[in-house]
């Protein structure tokens, strides 16, 4: 009898985690985001609202390769702003049935226009963000960004300092094929 309950149990064990490695080919996220800016080397900060959007190519059920685009607006009562970032990399995830932790390393770009009433004007630079999140698994095609998280760097020179670390707090929906 014993033995019987062990095999049982190594078989739901092992049911369990070839169901939860389906691994869908894409995912397409979609959803709020919450820039905190701060300027390093100054005392300037200013907290900004937007979107962001992403595709990842699963090759695989742990890797994915992800391409992310934001749009983020905010500013102080002298200067307002908006910032765009586009950013692309590896994703690594555990597919579990429930939830889905996951990690991400982007790099790329990002597109800032700021200005006051005064003076205004616009900068490329380089980018990176640095983080993961939480998927809470609805459906089998749809999930939850409960939080995404991540550090995000840029690299604009042009009045603003040499580097901006920032921290970037997302959520939205996720849809899977």
């Amino acid at each position: 009898m014993k033995k019987w309950a062990l095999l049982l149990g190594v078989t739901l064990l092992f049911a369990g985690i070839a169901g939860a490695q389906e691994n869908p080919a894409m995912e397409l996220f979609g959803g709020y985001s919450y820039v905190h800016l701060t300027v390093s080397g100054t005392t300037f900060s200013t907290d900004a609202n937007g979107g962001s959007g992403s595709v990842s190519f699963n090759p695989n059920s742990w890797l994915g390769l992800v391409g992310e685009f934001g749009g983020y607006t905010g500013g102080t009562s002298s200067i307002n702003g908006t910032m765009y970032t586009y950013l692309f990399g590896p994703k690594v995830a555990y597919r579990a049935r429930t939830f889905t932790p996951f990690v991400q390393a982007l790099f790329g770009g990002a597109h800032i226009t700021a200005g006051s009433k005064i003076n205004a004007g616009s900068e490329n630079a380089f980018a990176t963000a640095i983080g993961g999140g939480l998927d809470w698994n609805a459906t089998k095609r749809i999930a939850v960004r409960v939080v995404q998280a991540d550090y995000l760097l840029t690299e604009l020179t042009d009045g603003f300092n040499d580097k901006q670390n920032s921290l970037r707090i997302s959520a939205g929906v996720v849809f899977r094929f």
